[in-house]
């Protein structure tokens, strides 16, 4: 992802922006990398702007880096 934009909208539903959007789910290299802590494969991204839930299906990742959000 490079549209920083987005990575400073939308983290994973522990917070963190280190995030990378897979076929069907989300993977977050910080959760990964904690030996206990939130499952690394989540299916929805947190909106820090309406501190809402959007999942996985109402996301594409679009050609230039960004994200666009289903209605």
């Amino acid at each position: 992802m490079s549209n920083r934009a987005d990575r400073w909208r939308f983290c994973c539903p522990a917070g963190h922006r280190s995030w990378e959007p897979t076929n069907n789910h989300f993977w977050c290299q910080q959760c990964a990398s904690r030996p206990v802590g939130p499952d690394p494969e989540f299916y929805e991204l947190r909106d820090r702007k309406t501190n809402e839930l959007i999942e996985r299906d109402q996301i594409e990742v679009v050609e230039d880096g960004g994200l666009e959000v289903e209605a």
